[in-house]
């Protein structure tokens, strides 16, 4: 029989071995932080639940806008911003920050017109400017109806739908009718919010989507996956080649695929209006910022960790929401920066 003595001394060690157990488990959890973009939070929502299921660390993502992401982690109030429009290289350098894409998505327009099947009516850039300018203002405009000589348009008010908050799904559409318009470029330009001529806002992807759904004659601009996602009645859109193309994941595709991945600063690759008979003319990279300097090296690392399991693993899950994933070589040069530019107190690299 052991005496009091060794009792007491075998209870320590179990507890002691108890707590080692119970500290190892929490090491191996890391929660981090993210906040900004919208345009690609459904694949950042699906990744977090199958991340989580597999090593327990959990991400907070809050869809805040482009913008907000911006600002979130200049401030350094999150682990990475998220942003669909990339920032610029002194804003990256005063930052000490690393760009990095995500994921490829896709922008679309949505209608909301009695008897117009998906994908039934043709728009054109010229024509989608002139509408967000308010110089077209009825849907039985000339220009619309020389594109759609086989649709009966109403007399019905066009109200265009923008976001009202600073938005990376605005500087990515904004960004193509700058393109496609040389009027929209003069009077307007692009950027993640701009001062729109004409029209209501909505706040996010799906205040965009959920105020069209809701007005006869409204036309707006969101992240093909909550055109998806709504139910909602998408068009057809005239690309560079001067082919009118559906929004489909091929036609996603064949924009990516055209990206100069290799000549682009900081992999802010353009997808806008690329060449080929059945590209989607409105296609771009997802962004995230990361510090290179991070006070938390363990969440920092888990954010790498996060979006390398993505990479590897979260291919299909973005496909299935519409999305399209980085190509694998630009994945691999995705992690050599990682290597080079992420660094701890010691000036070690985060990422091994």
């Amino acid at each position: 029989m052991l005496n009091a003595f060794a009792q007491k001394r075998r209870l320590t060690l179990a507890l002691t071995t108890l707590g080692f157990v119970a500290s190892m488990g929490v090491a191996q959890a890391t929660d981090f932080t993210g906040a900004g973009a919208t345009f690609p939070a459904p694949a950042y929502t699906a990744w977090s639940a199958d991340y989580k299921a597999k090593t327990g660390s959990s991400l907070n993502y809050q869809a805040i806008g482009s913008g907000g992401g911006q600002k979130q982690i200049l401030a350094r109030t999150v682990d990475f911003g998220a942003s669909d429009a990339p920032m610029e290289s002194k804003q990256l350098a005063d930052g000490k920050l690393l760009q990095f894409p995500a994921v490829i998505g896709s922008v679309v327009l949505i209608v909301n017109l009695d008897g117009v099947k998906p994908n039934e009516i043709k728009l054109d850039g010229a024509t989608l400017g002139d509408i967000y300018l308010g110089k077209i203002a009825k849907w039985n405009d000339p220009a619309i109806v020389k594109l759609n000589p086989d649709i009966k348009l109403p007399d019905l008010a066009i109200q265009p739908v923008y976001r009202s908050d600073g938005s990376g799904t605005t500087y990515v559409y904004t960004t193509y009718l700058a393109d496609v318009s040389a009027d929209w470029k003069g009077k307007v330009g692009a950027a993640t919010s701009v001062s729109w001529p004409a029209g209501t806002g909505a706040k996010g992807n799906d205040g965009v989507a959920g105020a069209v759904k809701n007005a006869k004659g409204a036309i707006g601009y969101v992240e093909y996956v909550y055109a998806a996602a709504n139910g909602l009645t998408t068009t057809q859109l005239g690309n560079k080649a001067g082919k009118f193309v559906p929004p489909t994941v091929p036609a996603f595709q064949a924009a990516a695929a055209n990206a100069d991945w290799k000549g682009a600063k900081d992999f802010a690759a353009s997808m806008i209006n690329t060449a080929g008979d059945t590209t989607w003319p409105i296609v771009s990279a997802t962004f995230i910022l990361l510090p290179k300097d991070p006070k938390d090296t363990a969440a920092s690392l888990e954010v790498m960790k996060f979006f390398d399991w993505a990479f590897k693993d979260g291919g299909a899950v973005a496909e299935k929401l519409h999305y399209i994933p980085l190509p694998a070589a630009v994945q691999d040069d995705v992690r050599k920066a990682w290597k080079a530019e992420i660094k701890d107190g010691s000036g070690a690299p985060v990422y091994k």
